[in-house]
């Protein structure tokens, strides 16, 4: 029992000591924003966020955000923990939620736990991100927004499980809400169709959608797994016409020929 204790201590000591690396800054809460809706006779509380990874050589693992809610009179009626994707390496991670409460919340929070490191096997330029295209946002007549889309893999392996969250933006670009779905099988070369339902969007008017799309999962290794495996090919078609006889450029500089 002793060892065991002695063990479990040590670990811990481990991660607390990944949590407060020498030279590594901690994740932040750059941007939150949150919506009551009323689902019948309970509400539902939404909630969105960003958080942004300074360090550009180090993943970001294991975080945990913790979304609290309390009501007129002060009282938590929602209590809830995260566990968040990891965060790539000097890049944001966009994140969403919701729960259901009998009482009605007045104030939502969101705060997030430490994260521990783990430095990139490979140089940031080669985690790709991953393409988004032909994204079309929708208010629907209940006053949610339907976002849809396609996005692409980059790389040579498959994709298992992509999370794909849509932030929905006013004007100014203040963060309104948003809300996340998950894409299976995504292939190079391949487009797969993304649809997001965003409740609880208040507070302005939607003027601009943002798509973030990262691999599903607490540790790096989906993310490394993919780039182990390399790049998709950029032009997989080859040309159907026949090769130019004779080369059309112009003559180099140093050709004094008349």
């Amino acid at each position: 029992m002793t060892i065991a204790l002695a063990l479990a201590v040590s670990v811990m000591a481990a991660c607390a000591s990944e949590d407060k690396e020498p030279g590594l800054r901690p994740l932040a809460l750059k941007e939150q924003a949150s919506g009551v809706v009323r689902s019948g006779a309970d509400y539902v509380v939404t909630w969105a966020g960003v958080l942004t990874n300074p360090n550009r050589w180090h993943f970001g693992e294991n975080a945990v955000a913790v979304i609290s809610a309390v009501d007129a009179a002060g009282k938590e009626v929602v209590h809830m923990e995260q566990p968040l994707d990891a965060v790539p390496p000097g890049r944001p991670l966009a994140f969403s939620g919701q729960a259901v409460t009998g009482a009605k919340p007045v104030k939502v929070k969101i705060e997030h736990r430490p994260a521990s490191w783990r430095e990139a096997s490979r140089i940031p330029s080669a985690f790709l991100r991953f393409p988004v295209s032909d994204v079309l946002t929708e208010r629907l007549p209940n006053g949610s927004y339907l976002v849809t889309g396609y996005v692409l893999d980059p790389f040579r392996k498959a994709v298992g499980n992509l999370a794909v969250t849509a932030l929905l933006r006013d004007a100014g670009g203040k963060l309104l809400g948003g809300a996340t779905s998950y894409v299976e099988d995504v292939r190079a070369n391949v487009r797969r169709r993304f649809v997001i339902t965003v409740d609880g969007v208040n507070g302005g008017k939607v003027a601009r959608t943002d798509i973030e799309a990262g691999t599903w999962g607490t540790t790096a290794k989906p993310y490394e797994d993919l780039v182990k495996g390399g790049a998709a090919p950029m032009h997989t078609v080859l040309p159907t016409t026949e090769p130019f006889m004779k080369d059309r450029g112009y003559q180099p500089a140093t050709d004094r020929r008349q």
